[in-house]
């Protein structure tokens, strides 16, 4: 018997996020594209014919022959489909997945509509693997839904999970976020050209609350929220890709920067122990140059990381405070490369079905 490649619908495949969702999967060596879902108005066109191609390259050959279905469970349940990428605006997503899980699917989601249940994990195998483990106190039929964090939550939590052994008191944070975070058409131009909008909605408190979920303790059916505070301003800026960081946190125990390097450079986490496809080297990279890291210089994807890395740098220490700035890929990291990631771990844990052929 030899394995074969899980078969994937990619639901929303045509915006952005799923635009990396396909960019991601379209060559994986443990998952193959079997249907893309889209609006009313992309349904029954071909992917390449439906998709307003907007990150780097072209669509994949290899997909972009497949019609786009309407986002209805009825066709993906005819499709016979292994695993569910969820690329969906949080309202739509939540009951979707919902269905799609009870029909005994396993959903993998960027849309943060389920992140606060308390039997759903909020997953990044490097900082909380454990955290998978949640999905057994779902009450589905042999599904289970796990998602990925908010965009500018993916990046803090590197800058947090190695320095919580040092005892984290709280933490400010202060994001300026990339337009993409908003979609393709998220933000008008008018809007933003020439222009910083110190307001997204209800992104600060994503940002106060989902890394204490992360940063938490596994206590059998539920997770036990890290016991410190979060202070957010989230701010979008007219960059088109990455969120930089600027984050202060105060502990319990002085940290010198040169420690603080140490503790960046050389975490690693359950992804690179498996060497997982889509796993960077380093899930942490330190840059020393004192004006960096910048988004235009330093979230250039490299075959080594796929915009997986999470860059940081600027790492000062005063009066006992902690500061930094950290740079994260939003739609990579903070998205469609988040829940791939999370899938794979969750097929190298047996998470996931086998398909065998002969």
């Amino acid at each position: 018997m030899l394995l074969s490649r899980l078969r994937a619908a990619v639901l929303g495949a045509t915006g952005l996020t799923g635009q990396r969702f396909i960019s991601f999967l379209h060559d994986h060596p443990l998952f193959k594209v079997a249907l893309v879902t889209g609006s009313s108005q992309s349904a029954g066109r071909t992917y390449t014919e439906a998709t307003n191609w907007f990150i780097e390259g072209t669509p994949p050959e290899s997909v972009g022959g497949l019609v786009v279905s309407e986002t209805r469970i009825r066709p993906l349940l005819d499709a016979d489909v292994d695993v569910v990428f969820s690329a969906l605006p949080s309202d739509v997503a939540g009951p979707i997945e919902h269905q799609l899980a009870s029909h005994g699917l396993p959903v993998f989601t960027n849309a943060g509509y389920h992140r606060m249940r308390e039997d759903v994990p909020i997953l990044i195998p490097e900082i909380n693997p454990g955290h998978l483990g949640l999905v057994r106190h779902q009450q589905y039929n042999g599904g289970y839904i796990v998602a990925n964090s908010n965009c500018s939550t993916s990046g803090l939590v590197f800058g947090l999970r190695p320095l919580q052994r040092y005892g984290i008191r709280s933490v400010t944070v202060t994001t300026y976020q990339a337009l993409s975070g908003a979609g393709r058409s998220g933000v008008a131009s008018m809007d933003i050209l020439g222009n910083v909008v110190p307001y997204i909605p209800n992104e600060e408190h994503k940002l106060e609350t989902e890394p204490r979920k992360i940063l938490g303790v596994l206590r059998d059916d539920h997770i036990e929220f890290a016991d410190f505070r979060i202070n957010a301003s989230c701010v979008r800026v007219p960059v088109l890709n990455g969120h930089l960081e600027s984050v202060v946190v105060e502990l319990e125990e002085r940290v010198s920067v040169e420690t603080a390097q140490e503790e960046f450079s050389t975490f690693s986490g359950a992804p690179q122990e498996l060497h997982l496809p889509t796993a960077p080297t380093h899930p942490i990279v330190v840059l020393t140059d004192p004006d960096r890291p910048q988004p235009r210089r330093d979230l250039t994807t490299t075959q080594q990381d796929h915009g997986m890395s999470v860059k940081i740098g600027r790492i000062r220490e005063k009066d006992g405070l902690l500061s930094f700035f950290l740079l994260v890929h939003n739609t990579i990291r903070g998205a469609a490369g988040a829940s791939v990631l999370n899938a794979e771990f969750a097929a190298a844990k047996g998470y996931l079905p086998v398909r065998g052929v002969n």
